[in-house]
């Protein structure tokens, strides 16, 4: 049976619930869903933040969880991004094509909301 870590960083937001930031494998990093929160616990809510500002904020907090891991943004090979509105489609690629170079695989699906009231959540899986 593969061993499984909980993987936990202060980098990144802390978690909103009764869940790890990530479950290492020997080959895998299962990351929670990240929303736009600092590792202070501050927020990110429009109208002072943009759909840019707070898609920026959730890969910082999967690549802090993801480095914690040992992995990297680079070995994602899954990501899920849940968002409360279509409308903001356009302008979260906009940011995510930044830093998802690679363009591993994703499906962004719209919800009818997300925890704590935020327009966007994003999750991935990463190589190890």
């Amino acid at each position: 049976m593969a061993e499984m870590k909980i993987v936990f960083t202060k980098d990144a937001a802390f978690p909103a619930g009764p869940y790890s930031q990530a479950i290492a494998t020997s080959s895998t990093i299962f990351c929670s869903g990240q929303i736009p929160c600092t590792p202070e616990g501050t927020i990110l809510t429009r109208p002072d933040s943009t759909i840019s500002q707070m898609t920026e904020l959730c890969i910082k907090n999967l690549t802090a969880v993801l480095e914690a891991a040992g992995s990297s943004i680079s070995k994602v090979v899954k990501v899920n991004v849940f968002l409360t509105s279509m409308d903001d489609f356009v302008e979260m690629n906009g940011t995510y094509e930044k830093f998802f170079t690679h363009k591993p695989a994703r499906s962004c699906v719209a919800v009818y909301q997300l925890p704590k009231g935020v327009p966007v959540e994003i999750e991935c899986i990463a190589l190890a």
